[in-house]
């Protein structure tokens, strides 16, 4: 039961980090709506180009995080722009922010859920 706690209490507390990692900022369908109308963002879907054929928010170009050459792809986006990515869950656009981050983006907009949130 203690190592059950421990594991639990591990997750969160690394999620929240994730969460308030500074530059990432995750958001709900609303505020994401809002903020890719809003804002001169780059919007970036992360899914596999099949995912991304089958239905995306009009105006994402389509890098796949899991392909090898992610990073070189995304090195052509303009790191002086904010940066909104999405995935089907919101799984692997966190782990396309981290890179992005990792690779000198400034301010990079991750939507909770992802694309199955958005479609609802």
């Amino acid at each position: 039961m203690k190592t059950i706690f421990s594991l639990f209490l591990l997750i969160a507390l690394t999620s929240c980090v994730q969460a308030q990692s500074p530059g990432i900022i995750t958001q709900d369908v609303a505020t994401f709506k809002k903020t890719i109308q809003s804002k001169k963002v780059q919007l970036v879907d992360v899914r596999t180009p099949a995912e991304f054929s089958a239905g995306s928010i009009e105006g994402a170009q389509n890098i796949d995080v899991k392909n090898a050459e992610f990073k070189t792809m995304a090195a052509k986006l303009d790191k002086k722009r904010p940066v909104a990515v999405y995935c089907l869950s919101g799984i692997r656009s966190a782990r396309a922010a981290n890179q992005l981050k990792e690779m000198g983006f400034k301010k990079i907009y991750n939507l909770d859920g992802g694309y199955t949130a958005w479609a609802k």
